[in-house]
């Protein structure tokens, strides 16, 4: 597999006002996939259900990371996606205010 140095992979948790319901994803767009989501640019589940706040993130450097890691998250329960958010935010604050500029 070819890799590009220095590229990065993120894979976030995305959630609405009322932190109601969690999306995970996996983007190599970094913050632009997210903004996507925010703008509700695209038809889909993040536009339908309001999802507008990054709650989580972690970068990978391989894409296959990436992937297995959004995969294992999307198959953990509610209880276990909220400690993964709160082991690093536990205020839930927009991740994409404080660390992110649009």
């Amino acid at each position: 597999m070819m890799r590009v140095e220095n590229y990065l992979y993120h894979v976030y948790i995305v959630t609405n006002r009322h932190h109601t319901v969690l999306y995970t994803g996996m983007t190599g767009w970094g913050y632009h996939r997210i903004l996507q989501h925010i703008r509700k640019e695209k038809p889909g589940f993040t536009k339908k259900y309001n999802l507008n706040k990054l709650v989580w993130y972690e970068e990978h450097g391989e894409v296959t990371q990436a992937i297995a890691r959004e995969k294992q998250i999307k198959r953990w329960s509610r209880k276990k996606k909220e400690w993964l958010i709160e082991m690093k935010n536990p205020e839930w604050k927009d991740l994409m205010k404080s660390h992110w500029v649009e």
